[in-house]
């Protein structure tokens, strides 16, 4: 065990193959090509450092004609990026918990994003300290949310089915460390329908080129009704 932890320690410890991961964190599905280019490196470099990831299982991949398209091989993986991001040290210390900073723009990673499938930064942090003290969410060990009787109620309404099947897998709610405020956000296939939900509803949108994600003025207004999360001012004229 001590050997496969230091062997996937040194796939990620690689500056190169470390930026392919970040980038293919949102979950999306990139070309080697591509990849080869965000980090910076030369096609045949790009070549060697990717079947490593995939030996690893880190990354999966898909071919289509000639081309290779690479993604995450799951979640856990997503997972352990953004709980490495946890622990790193960062330049500029971000914001943990209480009021919203002023001059948190609209469109940034930390203040939303998503993280694999679903959603991480302030906002993701914000909805589920709502959750919590409403009595729907409960944290557990190990690394899960339980959801309680009055939380399948609300998440009913919201429009996401919780069946008693579901909440029997340890994976349906997770918690996720959040790297920018070192809190969790909810994960799992309950976090994947929440941020999908959202984005049927049209609460928040994304970015192009990036996966931060904004808040709409129908978002704005329908979180602080729902939830009572109340944005910064600045917002409001996005």
């Amino acid at each position: 065990m001590t050997k496969d932890l230091s062997e996937t320690a040194s796939l990620i410890s690689d500056p190169g193959r470390a930026s392919m991961l970040l980038a293919l964190l949102s979950g999306v599905t990139l070309p080697a090509g591509q990849l080869a280019m965000i980090a910076n490196i030369t096609p045949q470099t790009a070549s060697t450092h990717l079947s490593r990831l995939v030996e690893g299982k880190l990354l999966g991949v898909e071919q289509q004609g000639r081309h290779r398209y690479y993604r995450l091989y799951d979640g856990e993986v997503a997972h352990a990026i953004e709980a490495l991001l946890a622990v790193t040290p960062h330049r500029k210390s971000s914001p943990t918990s209480g009021a919203w900073q002023s001059n948190r723009a609209d469109g940034s990673l930390a203040f939303a994003r998503t993280c694999y499938s679903h959603l991480a930064g302030k906002l993701a942090i914000e909805i589920v300290a709502a959750l919590q003290k409403r009595g729907y969410l409960i944290p557990r060990e190990p690394r899960i949310f339980e959801v309680t009787k009055r939380g399948q109620a609300w998440f009913h309404d919201f429009g996401i089915s919780v069946g008693e099947s579901q909440l029997k897998h340890s994976r349906f709610a997770r918690r996720c460390l959040d790297w920018t405020e070192r809190r969790h956000h909810l994960a799992g296939k309950l976090g994947s329908a929440v941020l999908t939900r959202l984005r049927e509803l049209r609460w928040v949108a994304p970015i192009r080129g990036s996966r931060a994600l904004r808040v709409t003025l129908q978002g704005q207004e329908e979180f602080q009704k729902l939830l009572n999360i109340r944005l910064p001012q600045n917002l409001q004229r996005q």
